[in-house]
């Protein structure tokens, strides 16, 4: 489409995303805060740390200077941790990050404020159109060009058939959606429930174990998404159900393989520091925590995840606990 287009951030989903853009005809820059990260993609054409099987085209751009890499481009990607979404978008001056298409690709909750990335942007930026990029789709496959779909979801239907065309690809399938805080949840919210799928695997529980985790899961996301105002079909989609699966159960998942660790005994600390890069589950965990009580939601598997993380409770009494709970209805 040969629309200039700035990514912000270089981690593997800002590397895969920056090609598949660029193998639709669009220009691309990347703003990537290290020096030498930037420099090492520049002249070796390969993400080393993140995604090292894929070669990274000629005329994407690298810059550790944010201004002049959105200078000109009429759409931001936001592919940067979610906790430091807000401290990026300040460092943008206002000519620059004004009246832009503003599409968020990162999975999170602001921990403190409890502002999605929608009402981030909306905080910081003027009249942006905001969209979110989500769904099952792990860097590594996408980087190799694998078959993936994923949706956008926007509030403006003409907007988001716009970014449909600038991501669809033989390979990159792209669904629209009108639901922003549904997709925004499913995306965010799917990671504690990874989180668990993995210490599920790492203490040596099974697939009845794992399967029930997940479909109560999708449960409580969805609850607190209604909640909210989101579309409960919504969490029955790609950004919903689709995402859990495929961060519950992939080797490529980094918060299950964080999980994981934790249930092979592995502190928090400890997991992410062995995993390598940024696990959202955790912070969500506590955000959507602060979340459920502020609303006065049922949230069950988060309140246990939370009590893990922050309290170094014993998984499997945690899990008897969840167990023996008070008998319900399915459907509530």
């Amino acid at each position: 489409m040969n629309t200039q287009i700035a990514v912000l951030g270089g981690g593997s989903w800002g590397t895969a995303l920056s090609k598949l853009l660029s193998e639709n005809n669009n220009k691309v820059k990347v703003w990537i805060r290290d020096e030498r990260h930037c420099r090492e993609l520049s002249d070796d054409r390969i993400n080393k740390k993140y995604l090292p099987n894929v070669k990274i085209p000629q005329d994407i751009v690298f810059t550790t200077d944010i201004n002049e890499a959105v200078k000109n481009a009429g759409v931001i990607l936001i592919v940067t941790p979610t906790q430091v979404v807000r401290n990026t978008l300040k460092q943008i001056k206002g000519e620059y990050k004004n009246d832009k298409i503003v599409i968020n690709a990162s999975k999170g909750i602001e921990v403190g404020t409890l502002n999605r990335v929608s009402e981030i942007v909306s905080q910081e930026t003027r009249n942006c159109k905001f969209a979110v990029l989500t769904g099952p789709s792990h860097a590594e496959e996408v980087g190799l060009s694998m078959p993936t779909a994923i949706t956008v979801a926007c509030e403006d239907k003409v907007t988001g058939e716009l970014i449909q065309d600038l991501f669809m690809s033989t390979y990159f399938r792209v669904y629209t959606n009108g639901d922003v805080i549904g997709a925004e949840l499913g995306g965010a919210l799917k990671n504690i429930i990874a989180l668990g799928a993995g210490i599920s695997d790492g203490v040596g529980y099974g697939d009845n174990a794992k399967a029930a985790l997940m479909n109560r899961g999708i449960v409580e996301i969805a609850r607190l998404g209604v909640a909210l105002g989101a579309d409960i079909h919504t969490f029955s989609g790609l950004s919903g159900i689709g995402d859990l699966i495929v961060t519950c159960t992939s080797l490529h998942s980094r918060n299950r393989s964080a999980g994981y660790l934790i249930g092979q005994g592995y502190t928090k600390d400890e997991a992410v520091k062995k995993v390598g890069m940024v696990v959202e589950g955790i912070s969500t965990t506590y955000a959507a925590y602060d979340l459920a009580k502020n609303l006065n939601i049922d949230m069950p598997i988060v309140d246990a995840m939370y009590d893990i993380l922050e309290n170094n409770a014993d998984v499997k009494d945690t899990v008897n606990k969840l167990m023996i709970r008070e008998k319900k209805d399915e459907k509530l």
